[in-house]
């Protein structure tokens, strides 16, 4: 049988307290604002209504695409990126420019994707398919053996005739 010592603890000795408790200045805060005067809680439900009615749903904008374009700005867009591609693409290997050519590239073609890879009425025209497929072949040859590494002629034969039906695409409105 064990021992009642072992079993029962002894109330000789005064226990610690494992942690000891910290007062938060977060709780000194709320009482000292739940003890706030009366024209300061009215000043409060004030401004909480007022916050309640600027970020009512009446209120905000409808909701729409972050980056909703028209139709010209699509193909003016468009038009440009095909034509940066096309200089890039041109360029000689040994041209000292090359790498900033293919920088300011990717930049264009990542700003030209986001902004235009979830428009539901785009997903489905040619000029977008080709573009878009063109730019993924382009930054992802760059990616992979870096800005000044040039792309094998029959990815950069494929990557232009991409363009030059998506530019034909665009001129037919598709």
């Amino acid at each position: 049988m064990a021992s009642p010592t072992l079993i029962t603890p002894s109330t000789s000795t005064p226990t610690k307290p494992l942690i000891t408790p910290i007062r938060s200045k977060l709780i000194s805060t709320v009482n000292i604002a739940t003890s706030s005067s009366p024209s300061t809680t009215r000043r409060r439900e004030l401004l909480s209504r007022a916050a309640g009615l600027l970020l009512s749903p009446a209120l905000l904008l409808p909701a729409t695409s972050a980056f909703a374009a028209s139709d010209e700005e699509y193909v003016r867009e468009a038009s440009e990126v095909i034509k940066k591609v096309r200089s890039t693409l041109n360029m000689e290997k040994t041209d000292p420019n090359i790498a900033d050519s293919v920088a300011e590239l990717r930049e264009a073609s990542n700003y030209w994707v986001a902004k235009y890879r979830r428009e539901k009425a785009l997903l489905g025209r040619a000029s977008f398919r080709d573009i878009y497929s063109a730019l993924n072949a382009v930054s992802g040859h760059y990616v992979s053996f870096g800005p000044t590494t040039p792309i094998p002629a029959k990815r950069k034969q494929r990557i232009l005739e991409e363009m030059e039906t998506a530019e034909k695409a665009l001129q037919r409105g598709r």
